[in-house]
């Protein structure tokens, strides 16, 4: 039965359906037919002009194409000038003993302990590919001659120059260098040979010089009490270190500052330079007791604030610190400008002890032979918190606020490390009100515990109790 069936007239129906011309239709047809087909047809030069605007979009078009390249080479010429007419650091060409880490060995002294002298040596040798591989460059052998020994004994001595030789002959297999601490040795100077009218004396000294010189050692050491220390010996010295001395391999004199106070020498006669290459000094003080944080803190402060580079530094240790603070100690050393020199104790507590101890050493060792900033960047003293105001007893007061952090800055360009030392038992947070001079946001190059890896913000910097941090910052168009 049809759906529809029985309905009106009319309903579910188009009206005229069935009819001719739109009336009777079939139910099939469309119910809305097209006009007319519209065919599509590409626009003309006149069409295209009148759409855009007429022809003087033309011209308009033009115009600010070369007005865009007009500024784009605008903007160009100013970036060059900008680049060409700023500051540039000047790249320093260092020599081979302002680049590498210094490894005091202290031998015994005592003529009934040659065995364990020997010994000392020995277990030396066994360990130079490892301290290579570390970055040590260089090593300062103390204790091979006896105190107050005549200049004969240090070339005539059998048993002592065997021993050095085997050192140098290792120490040549894993690239290292040897020098010689000649410390409080009994090398006459020329004023003094003079006074004593003994030119013997006097060339046997040199004698000496060159007999080690052309055995491969590469410098020595002498203390600022010696007799050497002066002006007239150490340039006759100086003439003999350059007959050894090529442009890749230099012959150097250390200094050793014992006195608070280093004497200065008149080197008006020597047009360029000075007699000395490396002074070794200590960081703290020396001490029998571990020092506390407050004098760790002062001593360290004292260096940062009076820093002079008129002179190639090398840092010691000096006094005995806490086990807290010796990773601490680690960092400063090898961020500090110049070149560290770890003792033969401070390296086999460092390297033997944890994996985290030789993973610091060897993050920090690297990266200062590599980062020039490191290497022969300036150094700034961040003078935000200073420890002058504050006492063991000042300490203790609920009322003070929490010790301050020791910070420096090492630039060199637009490249910048930062270095947070926190010398307290308590952890510490950076004020951003200080830090507001510097980028916010830095990498994490090293830490005492390295357990900081990635990105950080300064504003979110927090330091554990006797840590220290080693950021590196990037600050476009260098630092002023």
């Amino acid at each position: 039965m049809p759906l529809n069936a029985g309905a009106e007239a009319g309903y579910g129906s188009v009206p005229g359906a069935g009819l001719p011309g739109g009336e009777g239709a079939s139910e099939t047809d469309p119910l809305l037919a097209p006009d007319s087909v519209y065919e599509w047809q590409p626009m003309n030069k006149q069409q295209l002009q009148a759409a855009a605007g007429g022809s003087g979009w033309k011209a308009v078009r033009c115009y600010l194409v070369l007005l865009f390249w007009l500024a784009w080479i605008a903007m160009l010429a100013v970036a060059v000038a900008i680049v060409v007419v700023s500051p540039k650091p000047v790249p320093t060409s260092l020599r081979w003993w302002q680049k590498c880490l210094f490894y005091h060995i202290k031998l015994e002294m005592s003529s009934d302990l040659q065995a364990e002298r020997s010994e000392g040596i020995n277990e030396a040798c066994e360990r130079l590919p490892y301290l290579r591989s570390l970055g040590v460059g260089a090593l300062i052998l103390q204790g091979a001659f006896h105190e107050n020994s005549s200049p004969e004994n240090l070339t005539e001595n059998l048993e002592t120059k065997a021993q050095v030789q085997h050192l140098l002959a290792e120490s040549k297999k894993s690239d290292l260098r040897v020098v010689l601490d000649i410390c409080e040795v009994n090398l006459p100077g020329r004023s003094e040979m003079f006074r004593n009218l003994n030119t013997s004396s006097n060339c046997s000294a040199t004698d000496v010089l060159r007999f080690w010189l052309d055995e491969g050692v590469a410098g020595f050491v002498i203390c600022d009490t010696d007799s050497a220390y002066s002006v007239e010996t150490l340039l006759e010295w100086r003439g003999v270190f350059e007959e050894f001395s090529t442009p890749q391999d230099e012959r150097i004199l250390l200094l050793r500052q014992t006195l608070d106070v280093l004497h200065p020498l008149n080197v008006s006669t020597q047009s360029n330079g000075t007699l000395v290459d490396v002074v070794l000094k200590t960081i703290l003080p020396k001490s029998q007791q571990p020092l506390s944080s407050e004098e760790v803190a002062e001593a360290i402060e004292t260096k940062l604030q009076t820093w002079q580079d008129d002179v190639w530094i090398s840092w010691t240790v000096g006094g005995e610190v806490s086990d807290e603070l010796k990773r601490l100690v680690l960092v400063l050393m090898m961020t500090l400008p110049g070149s560290p020199a770890f003792k033969y104790k401070e390296m086999e507590q460092t390297l033997d002890e944890k994996h985290s101890d030789v993973a610091l050493f060897s993050t920090l060792s690297h990266s200062k032979s590599r980062e020039e900033a490191l290497l022969f960047g300036s150094l700034s003293f961040l003078p935000f918190n200073t420890t002058t105001n504050f006492s063991s007893s000042s300490l203790s007061n609920s009322s003070v606020s929490s010790p301050p952090i020791l910070a420096f800055l090492r630039s060199w360009g637009c490249v910048q490390f930062l270095v947070l030392l926190n010398v307290w038992p308590e952890p510490q947070s950076l004020d951003p009100s200080w830090a507001a001079s510097l980028p916010e946001k830095g990498v994490y190059v090293a830490s005492t515990g390295m357990n900081h890896m990635g990105s950080t913000s300064l504003y979110s910097v927090k330091l554990l109790p006797y840590e220290a941090l080693v950021i590196k910052l990037f600050r476009p168009g260098g630092y002023s």
